[in-house]
Formats: structure tokens, sequence, C-alpha cells
């Protein structure tokens, strides 16, 4: 199988495709993000569907990268006889989803490959294929496709193949088109018009960042990443295209990541609004306050796309997992998890829209009001934690700190803004947590935050004290936590969540290091005033990057390679706040916007 590094996407702001170094998209879920998938020869074998075209003689590319600033990918292979270019692209989308892949003769004349196997329902149904006089029509159920292309094609075992030859200045276009099976057959695309619209519209897209500073081209490729994990008709981000990557090769720790968590909140919206995608950032508000409303004892960790509720978790035994890591999982059973730090998140990430001078509302702050006599209610309980661990619940310290978090922006949306609300309480109640955090949170002989009452272990999401506001980033106790976890929770300088071995997460096995706790360090280690440290990290964390600039969740430190599901946003969301606070050599607070970098005096 491609290694998970191995993949570079391509997307239409409703889902998103899965290319291998190899030429073979293995990954494409249709309509949407969450969609049952067509392509699953990432979760298999190439029976499970993929299409590929490259030369015929095989191999890894020699070279690929995206047309800059935009989500097109251009693919190469020089072989003996000649090179040949593979342009990949999904075009914004209209009334349905096309998948465009264009072969390029370069020079000399190469023999070309294709081989495309639809699999519906995650791999589940072979459709049935019929030609007509545009192409071929494939259909199951409530999934019909659509393959135009003008170079030779034949069916051979439930495959149909492409085996053409392209010499240099010869362009051969494939076009893959989605359509809900009860409508009549969608118009076919022209390959190169769509090309040169899809090019227009990420390029006018990127040319909207305000970023001009250091880490550029690494922080413009992190944007178009996080923005090919939009879903556009309701500005929901997920937090990868894929389900079930696995957290350890070969274990169970395989989870669906095509959903919207509110942990992302605030950082989505400072990395947007940093860079001046104030539209996104917006939009990705609106989702939020649309997916929370309702009764404040149901606010979810997580919500689809659309801001659904239900997620049932279910697993699919007919797939044997990437690298044999079973079991491969749809759906999130942690979405029904208590988790206390999203009322904070929730708190926090309206402040900071506050605080941007974006849109905002009455209605918006009724809501606040409404989640914070909740939490008020609950805030003391033990709690599943930031990491959604399936063992036994306890108090958390980072969940505790998040609820300080909300209390404390409540009372400044009062004292600052002139906002209604019972400020007395919550400023006792504010000073009522910070207390109990100090008493049970703090290892005042290790001189170290600690992951939760009573325990001894640390954890990552003690880095976001000083983010959150809590303690400054300077304080003797912050730096005495960063020092404890450099010690006791890194591999080779990169940061573990947790060590699963002794947090009793409720699941075997073990993981590897996480890359946004990595970039929290970062940030950690720039506020306590040690810039060289935050520096070396950051460019290493690049470092981690795949060729073309993506990141998944983690990364085996033995192994040299990326693990979990990808692109991952939460990584990204880390590689662009820390840029730019480097670039600014400042650490600001998690409610208040990281100015865009033009602005920056110097």
């Amino acid at each position: 199988m491609a290694r998970i590094e191995d993949y570079a996407v391509v997307g239409d702001l409703h889902t998103a495709a899965l290319v291998s170094t190899a030429g073979s998209i293995d990954w494409l879920c249709l309509p949407r993000f969450d969609s049952p998938a067509c392509f699953n020869a990432l979760l298999d074998t190439p029976e499970a569907g993929r299409w590929l075209l490259a030369p015929a003689e095989g191999g890894t590319c020699t070279r690929r990268d995206y047309v800059p600033g935009t989500l097109v990918l251009e693919t190469e292979w020089e072989t003996r006889d000649g090179t040949v270019r593979v342009i990949d692209f999904m075009p914004p989308r209209d009334e349905v989803a096309d998948i465009v892949r264009i072969v390029e003769g370069v020079s000399g004349s190469v023999r070309m490959y294709g081989e495309l196997a639809l699999r519906f329902d995650y791999g589940h149904i072979v459709p049935w294929v019929r030609r007509d006089k545009h192409g071929l029509h494939a259909i199951a159920g409530p999934d019909a496709a659509y393959f135009v292309t003008k170079a030779p094609i034949h069916g051979e075992s439930m495959r149909t193949i492409s085996d053409f030859t392209v010499r240099a200045g010869e362009r051969v276009p494939f076009v893959l088109t989605w359509a809900p099976s009860h409508v009549d057959r969608p118009h076919s695309v022209d390959a190169e018009k769509v090309l040169e619209t899809t090019l227009a519209f990420w390029r006018s897209w990127a040319s909207q960042c305000t970023f001009k500073g250091n880490y550029q081209d690494a922080v413009m490729r992190s944007l178009v990443t996080l923005k090919a994990l939009t879903y556009a008709p309701t500005g929901g981000i997920v937090a990868a295209v894929t389900t079930s990557l696995p957290e350890q090769l070969g274990g169970p720790r395989n989870w669906d990541y095509r959903y919207c968590w509110l942990r992302d909140a605030t950082m989505t919206l400072q990395a947007l609004l940093a860079a001046g995608y104030t539209d996104e950032a917006a939009a990705w508000r609106d989702w939020l306050l649309r997916a929370v409303a309702g009764d404040p004892a149901d606010l979810q960790i997580m919500y689809g796309i659309h801001g659904e509720r239900r997620l049932p978790e279910m697993e699919l035994p007919w797939l044997a997992g990437y690298e044999n890591s079973t079991p491969v999982r749809i759906g999130n059973g942690a979405a029904e998890q208590l988790q206390l730090d999203v009322w904070g998140e929730v708190l926090d990430c309206l402040a900071l829209t506050r605080n941007s001078l974006l849109k905002h509302t009455d209605e918006a702050w009724d809501l606040q009001v409404t989640l914070m006599q909740h939490l008020e209610t609950i805030w003391d309980r033990p709690d599943n934690g930031l990491w959604e661990m399936r063992g036994p619940r306890r108090h958390f310290t980072h969940s505790k700190v998040m609820a300080w978090v909300a209390a404390d922006r409540m009372v400044k949306g009062v004292r600052e803004l002139g906002l209604p609300g019972p400020v007395e309480r919550w400023e006792a109640l504010r000073e009522t947590i910070h207390r109990e955090v100090m008493a049970n949170g703090f290892d005042a002989a290790r001189n170290t935050f600690v992951q939760a009452y009573g325990r001894p272990e640390l954890d990552a999401s003690l880095l976001l004290i000083p983010r959150v506001g809590f303690l400054p980033p300077d304080d003797p106790r912050v730096v005495g936590t960063i020092d404890a976890i450099q010690r006791e929770l890194t591999e080779d300088g990169f940061v573990l969540r947790y060590r699963p071995a002794e947090s009793d997460d409720g699941l075997p096995g073990d993981e590897g290091v996480f890359l946004a706790c990595s970039f929290w360090m970062v940030e950690a280690l720039l506020g306590a005033g040690r810039r060289r440290e935050a520096t070396e990290l950051f460019e290493r964390l690049l470092e981690l990057r795949n060729d073309v600039g993506m990141l998944s969740e983690e990364w085996a430190v033995r192994a040299g390679r990326q693990l979990g599901n990808t692109p991952q946003a939460f990584s990204h969301f880390g590689l662009v706040t820390s840029a730019l606070e480097l670039h600014h050599d400042t650490v600001r607070r998690s409610d208040t916007p990281i100015p865009p970098a033009r602005e920056k005096v110097t």
C-alpha cells in the first residue's frame, strides 16, 4: 500500500480525493465528505475501488506539485521513452461532482495505462456499467457515474481499462462525473475549459491572503489545504477527508474524521482571520451557531457537516484496513461523550469573533448566556476530556481550564462590551474554578500541571494554559509544565498527547506523536521567551510534511512516517498560527485576533 505521506488531495469544496505518487486515486467519497466512498483502495486492495492513470511501466512519479496557489495537482514521470504529466483536479462544485484527469505528453512517447474500478458503498457494491454514445454509464442504487474520454477503453474483470500512447504536445482528458441516479444525465464538461476556471478560482482565492511574512509558502499551502476541507454549502470544516487511517499501524485506534469538531473552532478562526479570510471565518462561525443551537445540555463535541447530531459508529468488516489496521469505522461514537471543554471552546470562539469585529448579533449573545448557564451546573463533573478517552471519566485539568475560559469570556463580554448578564456570579465562578485548578491540577513538588486531578500523568493540552489566558506564558508554573512535557512526554523532541499505557484511555495499543500538540509547544516556547527553541521545533515540523506540503494527524518517530487521518485540519491550523506567532515574535491569547502580517511594524 502507499504510505500516508504518498497522497496528495484534490477537492471541490464538497468532497475530496486522495491521489498517490503512483497515480492512483485510492479514496473518494461522493457526493460529500461523509458519503460512502466509491474508491476504497486506501483501506483495502485495488479490488475495493480505485482509479489508476500512470505510465504502463508503473512506478512512483519523478516529481509532483500543485500549481502555485491552487489545488490543481501535476504529477510527472520520466520514463525511458519520454516524460508524461498527469493533471488532477476537481472543479468547484455546481450541480454534480466532476473529477478531471488530463494526460499531457511532455517529451518523447509514453505508453499509458488506466484502470477505473468503481466500488460504491465503501467497496461493497459493484455498479452495473454500460456503454453509450458519450462513454460509460455506471449505476448502483442512488449513485450514477459517467466516464468520458477520447482514449480507447474496454471492460476487463469488472474494471474499465485504457491502454494508449501519449506523445509530446498531446493532451488526453478523462472526466468522471457523479450524479444522483434518479436524475437525467448531466452535461459533460470540457476538461480544458474547467481546468482554466478551476485555476482562476484558486488563484483568486489565494490572492486574498494577507500573509506576506516568513514561511509564506508553507502557510499558503496549509491555507489551501484547509480550504479544501471546507464544505461550501454550510461553512463547516471537516477534521480530515479520511476515516480509519491508524494512529498505530496494525492497531485498533482507527476513527472517522469526516466531521466538524468544536475543539477546532478558535484555532480555525484565528488562522483564517489572520490570513485575511473573513468570509470563511464568518461562514464557520455561522455553521457553529446553527450546529450548537438548541438545548445547551445537548452540546456535542462534533457535528456533521450540515450540523447533524447523530453520527452512529459502526464497523465495515469487508475492508481489511490500512496495512491491516482494523476495524474500519464509519461514524464516531465520541459524539455522545461528555467533554466539558467544548463549552469553553464555543464561548472562546464567539469572543474571538466579536473581538475581530465580524458581524455578530444579539442572538449569538443570547445563545452564549444559555450555554454558560448550563455550564454553571455541570462544570465540576468528571468528563471524557479533550482526547475523547473511552476509559473512566475523571476531572481533567484541561476541561476545568476551559470552564474557566467560558466564565472569563462571558465576564469580558459584560465588562468590556456592555452586554447583559449576571457578571458578579460569573466572576465568582471564574475565581472558584481558578482556585480549584491550582489546588488540584498542579503538582507543586514537580512544578507542573497534570492531566487529571489526583494523578501524576502529563498531557499536551496543558500547553494551552497560557494560550487561553489562564496564566501568563512566562509564569514559572507554565515554564515548569513546558519543561516537564519536554522531559516526559516527547519523542525525538515531538510531543505526544499523553502516554496511553499510563492514562487508561480505554483502548489497547499505542500511537505516534501528535503534530498539533507539537505546534502548541512551539507557541508555548515562544511565549516563555525561548524563541530559538520554538523556531527549531517549528522548522523540524515543516520537514515532516510530504512533498506537496500535507500533514496527517500524527508522526511515527521510529518508522519515520505519517500516521492517522489526512490531511489533518488540526495539524494545518497549528502550522498557520505558529508561523504567524513566530513572524510577529509574540503570542496572543486565543480570544485576541492575530493581526495580518502586512500590518507588522518593523
